[in-house]
Order: C-alpha cells, then sequence, then structure tokens
C-alpha cells in the first residue's frame, strides 16, 4: 500500500470518527418554552389592505365594563359600528394599524401559567368567566372582508426596563410574549373622522351671518336680538350694522372663520328617519310624529308652523364662494364624559354628570343660486362657465346636506364657545380716532 493510499484511509477514518462523535455527543437545546420565539405571531397576515375590519375592546376598570370600538368596509363604505355606524375616513389609518400588526414578533417567551396573566395585564377584556377587575388588557383583532380572523391579540402591561415592549398573548392562549408593540390603535371617534366636516377652506368663506336670538323656554317665545352680518371683500371684513366710531374687528372675523373650519366634533347622535330629509317637505307630508318632535325639543331645537325650525342659542350662516350656504343650529348643552359625550348612554344629558358645555348642533347645507346672475346666452364662453360652476355649487351641496341629514352633532365647549359670539366680539374703535385722542 503507498504511503498516499494509507494517508487518505487514515484522513476518511478521521473524519467518520468525528461525524461518529457529532452525532452521539449530548446536546444543549433550548427548552421547549422558547420553541417559537422570534416568528411572527400571525404568519399567514401578510398584507395590510387586506384588512377590512379593526375591533378593539378596552376595559374600565371604573365601570367594570368593555368599552368596544370598531371600524368596517361595508360595500366600499366606511363606517364606526361602534358609533352609530357613523362615516369614517378610516382606510389609511386601518392599513397603517395592520402593517404595524403584521410586523410584530414574538421576542421573548414569559409564561405559560394562567394565574399570572393578572399581573402581566393580558385578561381578555371580553372574558365574563374570570370575577377580577384587574389586569384586564386590550384586545385588538383585525379581520378579513369576509369575516375571518386575520389577527387578535391581547395587550398587556409594558414590560419593565425594556422599553417599547408589552405582555401579549393570543385569545384562548395561555402563553405570554413579550413583544415590540407600537402599532397606533386609536380608539378616539376623531381620530377616524372627516375632521374637516364642513368640507370648506379658509379662502372661501366670504359671509358669515350671526343670527341672535333665543328661545325663552318657559314661554316658548323667540327673543330677537338682531342679525350681523360679516362680509369679506379681499383681505378686509365689513359688517352690515356698524354703529358710528367702530369698525369691523379684521383679526376677530378671522379668527371666527378659523374655529369654523376647525370645528370639533365631540359626538354624532343619529336622527330619526323622519327628521334625515327636507323638513319642511316632511312635515307637509306628515312624516314627523309627536315623538319625532320631542326628539327634536330634547336637543333645543323647535320645529315651526312653516316647517322651519328654531334653536335654543341661535343660528351661525356660513356662505363660501361657491354659493353653498350652511346653517349651524346651537341647541342644548351635552352634559356627560366619554362615551356619554360621544355616542350617548345612560348618563347622558344628566346635570350631575358633567361641567363642559358641549352643545348639540343641527347642520344643514343648500345651494344659494342666486350668487351667480345667469349671463347672456349670446356669450357662449360665459355662459358655459355659469353653468359650470351652477353645476359644481349645487352638487357640492346636495352632497353635504346628505352628509349631515341622518346626525345630531356635538360640537366640544371650546369649538362652541369661540363660533357662539355676539355681535359686538367682532367691532372695534376705529383706529385712527383712537390715535387722535
Amino acid at each position: 500500500m503507498t504511503e498516499m493510499k494509507k494517508t487518505l484511509i487514515t484522513a476518511g477514518v478521521a473524519v467518520l470518527l468525528g461525524v461518529v462523535a457529532l452525532v452521539s455527543a449530548p446536546r444543549r437545546s433550548l427548552p421547549d418554552a422558547f420553541f417559537d420565539v422570534g416568528e411572527p405571531f400571525f404568519p399567514e397576515f401578510v398584507d395590510p389592505e387586506s384588512a377590512a375590519t379593526l375591533e378593539v375592546v378596552e376595559f374600565d376598570e371604573a365601570t367594570a365594563s368593555a368599552t368596544p370600538f370598531k371600524v368596517t368596509n361595508r360595500n366600499g363604505l366606511w363606517t364606526i359600528p361602534s358609533h352609530h355606524d357613523y362615516p369614517a375616513d378610516g382606510a389609511e389609518r386601518l392599513a397603517n394599524a395592520a402593517a404595524d400588526v403584521i410586523s410584530v414578533i414574538k421576542d421573548d417567551f414569559r409564561s405559560d401559567n394562567i394565574a399570572d396573566h393578572e399581573a402581566l395585564g393580558v385578561v381578555d377584556p371580553t372574558d365574563e368567566t374570570v370575577s377580577t377587575l384587574q389586569g384586564r388588557g386590550t384586545r385588538v383583532t383585525f379581520k378579513a372582508p369576509g369575516e375571518e380572523v386575520l389577527a387578535d391579540l391581547i395587550i398587556g402591561n409594558s414590560v419593565p426596563g425594556r422599553g417599547g415592549l408589552r405582555f401579549v398573548r393570543v385569545p384562548g392562549q395561555k402563553r405570554v410574549y413579550a413583544a415590540r408593540f407600537n402599532a397606533d390603535i386609536s380608539t378616539a371617534f376623531e381620530d377616524w373622522i372627516e375632521t374637516n366636516l364642513l368640507d370648506v377652506e379658509r379662502d372661501q368663506i366670504e359671509r358669515i351671518t350671526l343670527n341672535e336670538y333665543f328661545i325663552d323656554e318657559r314661554t316658548l317665545s323667540v327673543v330677537r336680538q338682531g342679525e350681523f352680518i360679516l362680509s369679506k371683500k379681499e383681505d378686509e371684513w365689513t359688517g352690515n350694522v356698524v354703529p358710528s366710531g367702530q369698525e369691523v374687528d379684521t383679526t376677530q372675523a378671522n379668527l371666527l372663520v378659523g374655529a369654523i373650519i376647525t370645528m370639533k366634533i365631540a359626538g354624532v347622535r343619529p336622527k330619526p328617519p323622519g327628521l334625515s330629509g327636507n323638513l319642511r317637505q316632511a312635515f307637509e307630508e306628515g312624516q314627523i310624529s309627536q315623538a319625532d318632535v320631542q326628539a327634536l325639543t330634547s336637543r333645543g331645537f323647535y320645529p315651526t308652523a312653516d316647517g322651519g325650525l328654531l334653536s335654543n342659542e341661535g343660528e351661525v350662516l356660513v356662505r363660501t364662494t361657491e354659493g353653498v350656504v350652511y346653517t349651524l343650529r346651537f341647541g342644548e348643552i351635552v352634559y356627560g364624559r366619554g362615551e356619554a359625550i360621544v355616542v350617548g348612554d345612560e348618563t347622558s344629558d344628566e346635570e350631575e354628570t358633567g361641567t363642559g358645555e358641549n352643545r348639540y348642533v343641527f347642520i344643514t347645507a343648500e345651494f344659494d343660486e342666486l350668487m351667480f346672475p345667469e349671463p347672456s346666452s349670446d356669450d357662449t364662453g360665459a355662459h358655459a362657465s355659469w353653468e359650470g360652476r351652477i353645476t359644481e355649487g349645487r352638487d357640492k351641496a346636495e352632497q353635504l346636506a346628505a352628509r349631515f341629514a341622518g346626525w345630531y352633532y356635538v360640537i366640544d365647549a371650546g369649538s362652541y364657545g369661540r363660533i357662539h359670539k355676539p355681535s359686538e366680539d367682532f367691532l372695534k374703535e376705529i383706529e385712527e380716532l383712537s390715535q387722535s385722542q
């Protein structure tokens, strides 16, 4: 046997022995509890656009009740079922939240002992078989259009000493993990709705009418205080009734415009079917019941004999360059806190449960065609332009009227205070006179 052959045989035996030793040597394995650490919670949920519903349930220890929030897409329309099916502006926010949940992985195993759930804050907030009120987490569920569950997690306490990590658990499972959970899962009503309720820009508002009156609820009589009209030409505001030596305070008028376009909706209430259309027509056709009238008056709105509507605290009319006229009628104070303001509950409108003067507002929109006199048909270009403006303005007013038709709105106390101001707040002494004195 040649030396080369002996060398190769010896090397082969050495390799074989090494393999045998490797296979037969005792292994150092991780405990079974850590077998899935590092894996995603929902590996089949990969497309955030596939999420059509978000359900969030939080537990309120003060009331010992679970508070649900839900936003969903039904036949292309986003709504908030937990808030009277109010229209939502939720596609982008839902997709972003879903993408964040898709990225959540099991960073660390913490416990598979049910007895630890309370301390870690991962008790299911919807579990009525558990007697404890403490340690209940927030349950977050994403579903596909067919109600198939894409992801379902209970979010618990923050992990001490590990910023950004939370204890999390899949409902129905005992195992609790630490996971980096940074998803923006908002349950605030205002975060899911169109914040520019009137769909108007600052430079489009050209006229504001303060129709100042109030209802004497003891005699049900109307106490009229006057009508003050603010009109804008270029960047200056003027008034229809300005006392001698005074002028319109343009700064205050501009602040009023800002308050109108940023009006904060604190809650909504659905109107009865009879009140969701043209009130005058509904009254004429006998479609409004006594119960409907009581619903109106309880919120501070009073039908008139001619089919009109008056309100407790007067109204503000806003006209835009598009010819849309909004009427904001201010009704009763809305008392209460939390969900009592947002959607109404058994504590709504109880004076002792709240101090803020949130207000019911009845909003309508219509088109003022008289703003656009018809030009001569001989001027084809001008007439075509006029027709276009009329069509656009009318269409927008109809869309807005449909948006407002089914709802009483509740605006927060701050917005009410900035919009519902007396006419004298928009007047000041003429500056030239002040300087000469």
